[in-house]
């Protein structure tokens, strides 16, 4: 049966005038303690070296832990056990606090403040925050792992028929110059075979670079990337190769938002609100013959003023009109990259508080 001790002898010494300030401290490090091991007595069924048969467990030692209160911060001893584990009921709002804690800092970490900045969130909590600075970057560093392990996991095995690829930039130091550049932040999403979209990749790299692009499809057809129809992308330079190279059998659908804006830069600014107009006439046929055709005599009424213009829209007359070839209520959704805008867009809102990465 556990037993109760008593706390007169170790605080005679307090009653001194000298250590008058410590006293009710000492009293309330005492009283928790006492608390803390009546309820691990009553948790094991024995008190300390105590030989019953109504014990169920064993102490294994003791662990620190520091406890905020309106008397200063207290030290106390948690039991530890053998099998299992205890925390004494006193701590169940510090753990509390400690979830929010750690629920602020992820989430502080995810909307792109610094792990420094973070430290300085915490430290201005003061003492009671219960988190160090240590915490803070292991913490940090869980999230990271966190996001290693999604951006490697292995991908469904009922394919995507429709995967997306397109390109951020933000900036960072690069060399051992650490001069500002701007680097590309390439993001693919597939969809299944039910309709659903799914984060598939993310790397930084060259966007230009055809061995770039061959290693980032690589890596995803590694992870089981499988049943690609059709890939949406912009014509990054050595992306139409890297697909023709590890994606044998898909057809590629040029981005027709990225390719309006290649078609204007080839139309004085006077003009660019006609040819605007008469190209999303195009898009807004209801079959593939319209569009054809309707496609065809937009460049016929260009070659006379705007030869590179019509140049250009008989070149990418394929690659752009390549979405006639699937069912056609998907077409407002492949035949450009717009999916993908959301993802860029918080991309760039949660890395704008960074500025320049290292």
């Amino acid at each position: 049966m556990p037993k109760t001790h008593c706390a007169a002898p170790e605080l005679a010494s307090l009653l001194d005038g000298s250590t008058a300030g410590e006293l009710i401290p000492e009293l309330a490090r005492h009283g928790l303690q006492q608390l803390i091991e009546l309820e691990v007595a009553a948790v094991i069924g024995a008190d300390r070296h105590e030989r019953t048969e109504e014990r169920h467990g064993y102490r294994n030692g003791y662990r620190h832990r520091s406890l905020t209160t309106q008397v200063g911060d207290i030290d106390l001893l948690i039991p530890k056990l053998r099998a299992g584990s205890f925390l004494p009921s006193i701590l169940e709002p510090r753990r509390r606090v400690d979830q929010a804690l750690y629920a602020v800092i992820m989430e502080a970490y995810i909307n792109g403040v610094s792990t420094r900045k973070v430290d300085a969130l915490v430290s201005a909590l003061g003492s009671q925050s219960g988190i160090s600075k240590s915490q803070v970057s292991r913490i940090c560093q869980e999230i990271d792992q966190q996001v290693q392990a999604f951006l490697n996991r292995p991908l469904q095995e009922t394919g995507y028929a429709y995967v997306y690829l397109d390109a951020t930039y933000l900036h960072g130091r690069l060399g051992k110059a650490l001069q500002v550049c701007s680097r590309a932040v390439v993001v693919a999403m597939g969809v299944n075979v039910d309709g659903r979209r799914e984060l598939l990749g993310l790397k930084v790299g060259d966007s230009e670079s055809e061995g770039f692009w061959t290693e980032f499809i690589a890596s995803l057809k590694e992870r089981g990337l499988t049943g690609v129809k059709l890939v949406i992308s912009d014509a990054h330079g050595g992306l139409t190769k890297a697909i023709r190279r590890q994606l044998q059998g898909c057809v590629w659908q040029r981005c027709r938002v990225h390719f309006a804006r290649n078609l204007l830069q080839r139309v004085p600014k006077a003009h660019q609100g006609m040819v605007t107009a008469a190209q999303r006439s195009v898009f807004a046929q209801e079959n593939a013959a319209d569009i054809l055709s309707r496609w065809d005599d937009l460049a016929v009424s260009l070659a006379e003023r705007f030869p590179k213009a019509a140049e250009l829209m008989n070149e990418a007359r394929e690659e752009v009109l390549a979405f006639r070839h699937f069912p056609g209520q998907h077409w407002k959704k492949v035949w450009s990259t717009n999916l993908l805008e959301r993802v860029n867009k918080e991309i760039k809102r949660r890395t704008r508080v960074v500025g320049i990465f290292p």
